[in-house]
C-alpha cells in the first residue's frame, strides 16, 4: 500500500465499512467475494488497512482506530493516545495554543493537541505518512486545527508558534535507534529547535542517557499500565528536573536529588519500582515513601517491614528467601500445590522460561507464588511470595 487515495474515495471507504473486522482466517473468502465487483489491488489495500485498524485500536481504542488510517510504520512508531493526550494536558497548562508538530507521523500527537483546544501544524517528509495524518484529522473532524505539511522538517519556520514538538525518527533499516545523534532529525538539531521556541517537548526513547540530557530540559519517563513508553525533554518548564509520571493519572515523582537508599535485610514486604521511576533514576524517592531500603546495592528493588500504599511501585509479602537452587525451589512448589509460578528476575542471568519449565514442568495445585531471581548482598538468591493486595501499584506486569 503505497496510496491512500483510492481508500479515501466512496468505492474505498465502502470495502472499508465491509471488511471490518474482518478475522485473519476468512481473508481469503472475503477477498475472493470482494474481488467479483472490485479491483483487486483496492480490495488488498482495504483489507491491509483493516488489519492496520485491528492493531491500532490497543493504542487509540477501536472508535477511533476504526475512522482512521494508518501505515505499518505509523502503528508501530505512533504514540499511545493516552500519553500523548498527557503531553497535550501539560502543553494547554502552559498556556499553549499553537504548537508546531515537527515528524508528525500519521498524526496521533496532532489529534490530541487538537482536542485539547490547540492548533497544530503537523509536519512530515514521507508524502504517505502526511496523507495518512491529514486523512486522520479529517476523519476525526478535527481538520480545522491541523494543517498537515509534508516537507523536511529542518527547512520549516517554526517562529510563529507557541511551542515545538519533535517526535524523531528511531528505527532504520535494522531495527531500533539508540544512539540519539543517529534519530532523523538528530537530537542536537531538536534541541536548537526547541530553544528557539517559548516552549518545547521532545521525544526520546526511554533508555536515554541521563547524561545526554540537556541541562535546559527537565526530562520525563512515562509509563502507561506499568509499561514504559517514552522519555519527553521539557524545555521552557523546569530546568534540570527529573519526573517520573504513571498513567493513568496521571501521577508524577518529582525527583529530590535523594542519595542511594540503604542496603538491609529482606523484609516482610518487596517494592517493585514502576519502570518509569526506574527509568528517572528516583528509586530513592520512592523507597522514602516507602521509608524502605534497597536488597542490594546494585539491585532496584525497595524493601520495607510494613505495607504502604504507593502508586510508584507493586508490593509482594515475601515468604520465603532461598540460595539460587533449582531442585530447592521445585521441592517447595511441589509441598505447597502450586500450580501458577510467576518469575521475575532483576540482577541474574537466568531466564524465567527456562526456570519455570524446570521447577514446575506440571502444574501441582490450586496456589500461585511469585519468584524473584535477585541478588541480595550481592548473593544469586529466591525471593518468594505473592503480591500484597491490600497495595495497588502501577508498577505490576
Amino acid at each position: 500500500m503505497n496510496d491512500l487515495a483510492p481508500l479515501l474515495t466512496p468505492e474505498g471507504r465502502a470495502l472499508l465499512d465491509d471488511v471490518r473486522g474482518t478475522a485473519p482466517a476468512d481473508e481469503l473468502a472475503v477477498a475472493t467475494r470482494l474481488r467479483r465487483g472490485h479491483p483487486a489491488e483496492l480490495v488488498s489495500a482495504a483489507l491491509g488497512q483493516a488489519r492496520l485498524r485491528q492493531r491500532a485500536a490497543a493504542k487509540f481504542g477501536a472508535e477511533d482506530a476504526e475512522r482512521m488510517f494508518f501505515t505499518p510504520n505509523g502503528v508501530e512508531q505512533s504514540t499511545r493516545a493516552s500519553v500523548a493526550a498527557h503531553r497535550a494536558e501539560r502543553l494547554r497548562a502552559l498556556g499553549v495554543t499553537s504548537v508546531a508538530d515537527l515528524c508528525c507521523g500519521i498524526g496521533g500527537d496532532a489529534i490530541a493537541l487538537a482536542r485539547a483546544g490547540i492548533r497544530v501544524l503537523a509536519v512530515d517528509r514521507d508524502p504517505l505518512t502526511a496523507a495518512a495524518a491529514r486523512a486522520n484529522a479529517d476523519a476525526l473532524g478535527l481538520a480545522d486545527l491541523i494543517d498537515v505539511r509534508e516537507a523536511d522538517v529542518t527547512e520549516v519556520d517554526t517562529a510563529s508558534y507557541d511551542a515545538v514538538f519533535v517526535d524523531p525518527a528511531r528505527r532504520g533499516g535494522r531495527g531500533r535507534i539508540f544512539d540519539p545523534e543517529a534519530y532523523s532529525p538528530p537530537l542536537s538539531w531538536a534541541v536548537r529547535a526547541a530553544l528557539k521556541a517559548p516552549h518545547a517537548a521532545l521525544k526520546v526513547a526511554p533508555g536515554i542517557p541521563h547524561e545526554a540530557v540537556p541541562a535546559e530540559a527537565e526530562a520525563e519517563w512515562i509509563s502507561d499500565g506499568g509499561d514504559v513508553k517514552e522519555a519527553v525533554l521539557w524545555f521552557g518548564t523546569a530546568p534540570g528536573a527529573v519526573r517520573a509520571t504513571l498513567l493513568p493519572g496521571p501521577r508524577s515523582l518529582l525527583g529530590r536529588g535523594l542519595p542511594d537508599p540503604e542496603v538491609r535485610s529482606v523484609g516482610r514486604y518487596l517494592y517493585e519500582p514502576d519502570g518509569a521511576v526506574i527509568r528517572a533514576h528516583l528509586v530513592a524517592e520512592a523507597a522514602e515513601e516507602l521509608d524502605g531500603g534497597l536488597i542490594d546495592p546494585t539491585i532496584a528493588y525497595v524493601t520495607a517491614d510494613a505495607l504502604r500504599e504507593t502508586p510508584y511501585a507493586t508490593a509482594y509479602e515475601i515468604t520465603d528467601r532461598l540460595p539460587f537452587n533449582v531442585k530447592k525451589l521445585k521441592a517447595l512448589l511441589r509441598e505447597r500445590e502450586v500450580g501458577i509460578l510467576t518469575v521475575k528476575k532483576r540482577g541474574s542471568a537466568v531466564e524465567p522460561e527456562e526456570l519455570r519449565r524446570k521447577a514446575l514442568p506440571k502444574p501441582q495445585g490450586p496456589h500461585s507464588v511469585t519468584v524473584f531471581l535477585t541478588r541480595v548482598a550481592g548473593a544469586p538468591t529466591m525471593l518468594i511470595g505473592a503480591p500484597a493486595r491490600a497495595v495497588t501499584g502501577a508498577g505490576s506486569s
